[in-house]
């Protein structure tokens, strides 16, 4: 079996695994308890956060754990934009898209920001859209649908130039492990998610400026310095921190092989039969490509009957009825190409030979299909 979706998720990394899995068998204990198992489990969990921090940004920093990064989104939308107006863009991740809709039934003004063509967003008319009532920018770091990367330290600066007031956040869940990259003194909040590394379901993490102001968004017994209330997750936590450590240890590594495999899946796709979506300069780990006249959906079932598994856009979007991707449309992508969207996502245990098979794989399924059409 191939596997191309691992922007979806990833398999857990099997030496982590082993590693924390004493957390589930052996120090299974509440780390919030006063008796010795349960301190020492405080203490871990307190290097474990010290170890995630330190590997994009500096003591100015704290994590909050989540339960994944769509909660992470949350809290910084729910919390950080509670008056006046909140900017966003057309590209984000549903986690922040349907949280600012739900901003708007709250009476709070959303404006979004428009796309350029690779899914990145056009700079100049977010910054157009900042004033001095605005209480929150969100800026996607790496878009989910297209691999386009957008500059969130530059905007951030932008921003707050215009306004320093205003909170910026960026959902940094398809950035986090596999891109070179530091939070710069101008982003406030920064979400992240285990399972895209290697990690488990269940975990995420939101960077948190120290000197930041900002409420709650589970209450409860005050866990987390009073942030995010539940007994912690340690397993989860441990997980993440292992599979975060192994990938920023091989960073550039991974990011170097998964450009390579990236320019050699594309140089192997029929360009007959795709048209690409992807930037060149955006994420390696994601290639986006249309299918032109032949539905996403239906090569997706065919590869995977040949053993090959891929994506259509976000897995978290699969409930919408919506027939096209918001995303890909907002590209100023046609509705003939944005039915035929395949989102090809590499991880670091990706080969030559998975690449050099999934593209035989859909360039067979496609003009399969398209001779049955004719």
């Amino acid at each position: 079996m191939i596997y191309l979706d691992n922007a979806a998720t990833t398999r857990p990394d099997r030496g982590c695994l082993e590693e924390a899995q004493q957390f589930i068998y052996q120090n299974y204990y509440n780390p919030s308890a006063l008796y010795a198992e349960g301190y020492n489990l405080h203490i871990m969990l307190k290097q474990a956060r010290a170890n995630i921090l330190s590997l994009i940004a500096d003591d100015n920093y704290e994590v909050i754990f989540t339960s994944c990064g769509t909660e992470a989104d949350n809290h910084a939308l729910f919390c950080g934009g509670r008056r006046g107006n909140v900017v966003t863009t057309m590209g984000e991740h549903a986690a922040v898209f349907s949280a600012a809709a739900e901003l708007k039934q709250l009476g709070i003004e959303v404006r979004l920001a428009p796309l350029r063509s690779d899914g990145g967003v056009d700079e100049d008319e977010l910054i157009r859209l900042v004033d001095d009532k605005t209480s929150l920018v969100s800026v996607i770091h790496v878009n989910n649908e297209t691999g386009a990367v957008n500059d969130v330290n530059a905007i951030a600066k932008r921003v707050k130039a215009k306004n320093p007031r205003t909170l910026f956040h960026s959902d940094g869940v398809q950035a986090f492990g596999k891109i070179p990259f530091k939070l710069s003194e101008n982003i406030d909040l920064y979400s992240t998610s285990s399972h895209k590394i290697g990690g488990m379901k269940g975990t995420g993490a939101l960077f948190k400026r120290k000197k930041l102001v900002l409420k709650p968004f589970i209450f409860g017994g005050g866990q987390e310095n009073g942030m995010r209330s539940g007994t912690e997750n340690v397993f989860g936590i441990k997980m993440f921190e292992l599979a975060a450590l192994k990938h920023y240890g091989k960073l550039r590594e991974n990011f170097c092989n998964a450009k390579e495999l990236s320019y050699k899946l594309w140089s192997l796709l029929d360009k007959q039969l795709f048209v690409r979506i992807s930037p060149e300069n955006g994420s390696p780990y994601i290639l986006t490509v249309g299918a032109k006249g032949v539905r996403g959906e239906t090569i997706l079932h065919e590869a995977d009957d040949r053993g090959l598994i891929i994506g259509t856009g976000s897995a978290c979007s699969s409930n919408n009825k919506k027939r096209y991707s918001r995303v890909i449309l907002a590209c100023g992508v046609g509705e003939e190409v944005a039915d035929g969207i395949l989102r090809l996502s590499l991880g670091s245990e990706t080969c030559e030979s998975d690449v050099v098979q999934a593209a035989a794989i859909l360039n067979s399924v496609v003009k399969n299909r398209r001779e049955m059409m004719s």
